[in-house]
């Protein structure tokens, strides 16, 4: 398939730039493969859709504020946007400045920290920090949150807690997995009065989920390395499920991702290390039975895997549905639940 099979035009008053008010007020539209069902809803729908003996699986990576302003010793400026921490003091980031930082130059950051370029790595640079606080530590008291960058605006409070689940946990993504960010306490609390079993994996979703893919033959394209955890209780959990006849629900692409990572064998196994599963129409999933997630870009990988997941004409036409009924778009936008697997790979007419 080609890149171009995967683009769309999205009028810019329907891309999400603020959250909603509160987080489940969102919208909700339902994409049902075995009828060719488009069902509109509202998001507080969403426990009333899964079923007693379901398994709903979260990703508990937390958002960290990863994007740190400063200049270089020259005196130009300069933004660093961390893609992983590697240690106390090093990270990967990206770098973007009028001309590129040599290695063994300084870079002098917000709260008066200093950064090192070690060497470039491809496309990001290899930075160290000094001085006794952590990299962690600097980030937290004196980064911005890393809205992405369709969101043309300075980050602000509310970004702090509303970029991020309200079950977050694990530090060490630089995007948000933003099908989560629709669960509030009172949803979660419905979910569980159902009876619906939840666990939690994790996946540091990084800045590479927001790339476009710049070959035109999807054959062509290498995906980005994300790093992941299944455990094995989670595995475990899943055979469970698979034993009572319940569905493995996932919540995000990135859950997907991860699960499918592990099931790389045909069964769930135990996980942890880097992942770079491109999924787009043909591939044949082994673990995930039904799927929440959001509106994705034009030409995105993962607009291609829920094309994958529900088929390719069935999900471009709930795009187009979902344009025209001025659904919300992207990080901060609505939703969409997912719940068949039974027709995937099919091919664009």
């Amino acid at each position: 398939m080609l890149r171009a099979d995967f683009n769309y035009d999205l009028p810019e008053a329907q891309i999400a730039t603020h959250p909603c008010e509160k987080r489940s007020a969102s919208r909700l539209l339902r994409v049902i493969p075995d009828t060719d069902q488009l069902v509109d809803g509202q998001f507080t729908d969403f426990p009333g859709l899964l079923n007693p003996g379901d398994l709903l699986v979260f990703n508990d990576t937390r958002v960290i504020p990863a994007r740190l302003r400063g200049h270089k010793a020259s005196g130009g400026k300069v933004e660093v946007l961390v893609e992983r921490i590697t240690g106390r003091h090093q990270v990967l980031a990206h770098v973007r400045a009028s001309k590129s930082p040599r290695a063994g130059s300084s870079l002098q950051l917000e709260g008066d920290a200093v950064a090192q370029v070690v060497e470039r790595v491809n496309d990001l640079f290899r930075l160290e920090f000094s001085g006794k606080d952590s990299v962690l530590d600097i980030l937290e008291t004196h980064g911005h949150m890393p809205l992405p960058p369709y969101i043309r605006r300075d980050d602000g409070l509310l970004d702090r807690s509303r970029y991020q689940t309200i079950y977050a946990q694990t530090p060490g993504a630089v995007a948000a997995p933003t099908a989560g960010l629709h669960f509030d306490a009172g949803i979660m609390e419905k979910i569980r009065a159902r009876g619906i079993d939840m666990a939690f994996v994790t996946l540091h979703v990084g800045a590479g989920t927001f790339q476009p893919v710049r070959v035109e033959n999807l054959d062509d394209h290498v995906m980005h390395e994300e790093y992941l955890e299944v455990d094995a209780a989670i595995c475990d959990r899943i055979a469970a499920t698979r034993s009572r006849g319940g569905r493995v629900v996932a919540v995000g692409t990135t859950v997907v991702r991860s699960l499918e990572t592990a099931c790389r064998n045909g069964v769930p196994e135990p996980y942890k290390g880097e992942s770079n599963l491109f999924i787009t129409p043909g591939y044949r999933f082994q673990c995930v039975d039904a799927m929440l997630t959001n509106f994705h870009l034009p030409e995105s990988t993962l607009l291609m895997l829920v094309c994958a997941f529900a088929g390719y004409p069935r999900m471009m036409a709930a795009y187009r549905h979902a344009i025209d009924q001025n659904y919300r778009f992207y990080s901060y936008g609505d939703a969409m639940f997912i719940t068949s697997r039974d027709l995937h790979g099919v091919a664009p007419e």
